[in-house]
């Protein structure tokens, strides 16, 4: 089973690699897909998305007699990386707090079962 993956997440991601430097679509995706399940042609919708609203920009660079076009990320984008990952954050914590409760729970459970024997 796979958990799905939101587009703000989605853009995150792509967002967070380019945090550490400038990726072309290919070399992106490529790492993209050490995380998660993804294709180029998911990604590239991703990022015209991110470039329309400025969170990337891009330059093309020759490379190999061709030119490949690089993403780099904006300040906008690394302040809208940063409202990302605090949403992550809070949204993990509070998975993390109601499966912690189950588990307590069920732990319970089993210590007052194990003590009616």
């Amino acid at each position: 089973m796979e958990i799905k993956v939101t587009a703000d997440l989605l853009d995150g991601l792509v967002l967070a690699l380019l945090e550490s430097q400038d990726y072309y679509g290919y070399a992106l995706t490529q790492d993209m897909q050490q995380a998660i399940s993804i294709s180029e042609s998911t990604m590239y919708p991703v990022l015209r998305r991110l470039q329309k609203a400025e969170y990337v920009t891009t330059y093309d660079a020759p490379y190999q007699g061709r030119n490949r076009r690089y993403y780099k990320i904006t300040e906008s984008g690394e302040n809208h990386l940063q409202r990302i990952k605090k949403m992550w954050n809070d949204y993990k914590e509070s998975l993390d707090a109601v499966f912690a409760a189950a588990d307590k729970r069920k732990q319970n459970a089993y210590d007052e079962e194990g003590q009616h024997e």
